[in-house]
């Protein structure tokens, strides 16, 4: 029964799956077509007081809104969270919308555009400075507009997060301003109108290794006082990245979170003696999201070929590209999957859950025991809150788009 343990998390009655307390035939008739990605609301809340209840009190929490940027989940984070940070005019425009004020966003990406940077400016968000050019065109836009726009330093670190799923520094890469080149870009800073906040040190995702971020996170703080030294003001800002991860796959488990809290516990005392004016922040995407979705599709054909059962549904690598294996995956591994309508087998056996695409790639589940799916079944992805609709493919083979629903 492989998998199984995943879906004994989530409620159940008469076999039938409950999403944001609704049996999911229900959901389904609710939603009005196939297939759709749906979020508990109440399981998101969950997850941030559960982060609160085992991090020290003054650690502010960001949601990275890239992992999901639904609007009406990005509206709920924002009682719940104490920052968002994004990577585009169009993130941007989302959490704008939404009552969390703009001291409190920070925008980060390698190609912001001057447009984009003209925005963040004017709208009075935190900047993520990721090259030099990027300065000094806000500098530029801060005189035209005559106001001071806020900036942190997005440091490529001189280290790298252990075991990380995407490595996000260290060695050469497109993110951030090396380690080395920050001292003289923050002597230049002070030279201009942009106003220095404070480092972001981002080192890598995905993370389910404790003592990996433990060890990332306490280096963070070694290389922002390095840095600090140079800086042409106090540091306000100083985020300390991420990189915690969910499990997907068996044999994963889950981050041993009261272990990482106690240790940024201990680090905290020395960090507020050498930061007085810092806000402390942990940035997180799919740590806060991605347990909280379901990826729902429909069976529409039964098959057995050669010895072999496929189920074809109507969903696929065009609305959840991670699933099918082909979103940064090595090795293709099988994201938890149940017949939502039907949890457990009464005689399961092995079948795969292809997509409706023409192409071999379209696999949502590789022999997993769905073998007592029916055609009209509901099909489910577990672990689909991150990284899922807006990570895909979407106008592959000019399928309808996929519909997203809060619950």
């Amino acid at each position: 029964m492989q998998n199984h343990h995943h879906s004994i998390s989530f409620p159940q009655v008469d076999n039938c799956l409950l999403v944001g307390g609704l049996l999911l035939t229900r959901l389904a008739e609710r939603v009005g077509r196939t297939p759709f990605y749906a979020y508990d609301r109440e399981l998101i809340t969950r997850r941030v007081q559960k982060l609160r209840a085992v991090l020290p009190p003054e650690i502010h929490l960001h949601y990275a809104v890239k992992a999901n940027p639904m609007p009406a989940l990005v509206q709920h984070m924002a009682g719940l969270v104490d920052g968002f940070d994004v990577a585009s005019s169009g993130e941007l425009k989302t959490v704008l919308d939404t009552p969390m004020p703009a001291a409190c966003v920070s925008f980060a990406g390698p190609g912001k555009t001057e447009a984009e940077l003209r925005q963040a400016a004017a709208a009075g968000v935190v900047v993520n400075l990721e090259s030099e050019r990027e300065m000094e065109i806000l500098a530029r836009l801060g005189n035209a507009l005559g106001l001071r726009p806020k900036a942190a330093v997005r440091v490529n670190p001189d280290f790298e997060l252990k075991s990380s799923g995407m490595k996000m520094g260290g060695g050469p890469k497109p993110f951030g301003v090396d380690a080395e080149r920050v001292p003289d870009l923050l002597a230049r800073m002070a030279e201009t109108c942009v106003e220095f906040h404070g480092f972001h040190i981002f080192s890598g995702s995905q993370n389910l290794k404790a003592e990996a971020i433990m060890e990332a996170q306490r280096k963070t703080f070694d290389l922002a006082r390095r840095l600090a030294e140079g800086a042409p003001g106090p540091v306000r800002l100083l985020n300390l990245g991420g990189g915690f991860g969910i499990p997907y796959f068996p044999g994963e488990h889950p981050l041993d979170l009261a272990a990482v809290g106690q240790h940024l516990a201990g680090l905290l005392p020395e960090a507020r003696r050498d930061f007085p004016e810092a806000e402390f922040v942990l940035e997180l995407g799919r740590y806060l999201v991605g347990e909280a979705g379901f990826y729902v599709a429909r069976v529409l054909d039964r098959k057995e070929s050669r010895g072999q059962v496929f189920l074809v549904v109507d969903g696929g690598l065009h609305q959840h590209l991670a699933a099918s294996g082909n979103f940064g995956q090595v090795i293709r591994k099988n994201y938890p999957v149940v017949v939502g309508n039907r949890v457990c087998a009464v005689q399961p056996g092995l079948a795969s859950v292809v997509g409706p695409l023409c192409t071999p790639l379209d696999l949502l589940a590789d022999k997993m025991e769905l073998g007592h799916a029916q055609v009209g079944d509901l099909i489910v992805v577990l672990q689909s809150g991150a990284y899922g609709l807006t990570a895909s493919p979407t106008a592959f083979l000019g399928h309808p788009p996929g519909l997203e629903v809060l619950v």
